[in-house]
């Protein structure tokens, strides 16, 4: 893969920063903090950039604005859909509720309860189908003809890409001599962004988006030399889990990431066990997985300067450890 950009309808600079104008004031800038313990560890200068207190605990907020914010009023008159596993679900349902909109959100019969109750809590209207992407994908289409609204893709739309792409804007802003950006992938709006504003400030910089390996839709998407629908997903980072790349988002990881890299659950979970308990920061699993690269050793960077994307925080609990938030479990 090469870090060259490469002229196929890839989102430009010139669009993130677009994107960064209308966020303004709707989102917050959040901090891209020295991560001591975990830098020690790795033999490298880590910083991590806190999405999890981000708006709706996740960066979906940044693509799902973007997006909403450039329809007429005559496009959201009926309202919009969107589908997700939750943080885009929340994200859209703020969004919708900043336009003052109807929103339904089509989510799996498995989304975590606090990623329901979060979408609820903003006022979207639930509908739930299936397990997979494509299942609720499918739906929402049927919804959206029926009742005239309006589609928010997850992933695979340049004003979401271009929104996510803020996440990058500010990491290549605040740390001008980083080495290297993990961004984790689902569909990869979040790396795709990332890659197009940092390759475009800092193009030394290596950028690599990170999956499951249960479910690495990007990776055998590269292998196969376009996206391929994947019989099964399975992994503890229900936010990472789409069967199949986007056909914008599989441009933007060809052409400008350096790398795609697997890490299996175990490492994912010890990573989000390890941020809360010496970062004290409450990770979800998905959230967690550059942070299992690291840690796993499937990405290499000693001696370098990482600034690791952590994407999201809306983290279960039980009751029965609802006194013990310093246990992190499935978002379940």
């Amino acid at each position: 893969m090469s870090g060259v950009v490469q002229g196929r309808g890839l989102v430009g600079l010139t669009e993130v920063e677009s994107a960064a104008k209308r966020l303004n004031g709707i989102i917050v800038p959040t901090p891209l903090i020295p991560a001591d313990v975990l830098s020690e560890k790795v033999g490298a200068q880590v910083r991590l950039k806190c999405e999890n207190l981000q708006r709706t605990g996740s960066f979906k907020i940044r693509g799902a604005y973007n997006f909403v914010s450039q329809l007429s009023d005559d496009q959201v008159a009926n309202g919009i859909i969107t589908y997700s596993s939750g943080n885009h679900a929340q994200a859209v349902a703020l969004a919708g509720k900043l336009r003052d909109v109807r929103v339904v959100v089509v989510m799996p019969t498995d989304a975590p309860q606090v990623k329901r109750d979060g979408a609820e809590r903003l006022g979207a209207e639930i509908v739930f189908e299936g397990t997979t992407s494509v299942e609720r994908m499918k739906r929402a289409e049927i919804i959206a003809e029926e009742e005239g609204l309006i589609i928010v893709p997850p992933f695979d739309h340049r004003h979401i890409i271009a929104g996510q792409g803020t996440v990058g804007l500010e990491v290549a802003r605040a740390w001008k001599d980083v080495d290297m950006v993990l961004a984790p992938i689902g569909g990869g709006g979040l790396a795709s962004g990332v890659a197009a504003a940092v390759k475009r400030i800092l193009p030394s910089a290596r950028v690599i988006g990170i999956e499951p390996e249960g479910a690495a839709s990007m990776r055998r998407a590269l292998d196969n030399g376009s996206p391929i629908l994947l019989p099964k997903v399975e992994t503890i980072a229900d936010g990472l889990k789409p069967v199949i790349a986007g056909q914008l988002t599989f441009e933007h990881a060809n052409d400008l990431m350096d790398d795609v890299v697997t890490v299996d659950d175990e490492s994912i979970r010890d990573a989000a066990t390890m941020l809360v308990h010496k970062h004290k920061l409450v990770v979800e699993f998905s959230g967690a997985a550059t942070t299992a690269a690291l840690l796993s050793g499937r990405v290499k960077c000693e001696g370098g300067r990482v600034a690791v994307v952590i994407s999201g925080g809306n983290l279960g609990m039980p009751a029965e450890c609802a006194e013990c938030p310093a246990a992190p479990i499935g978002a379940t």
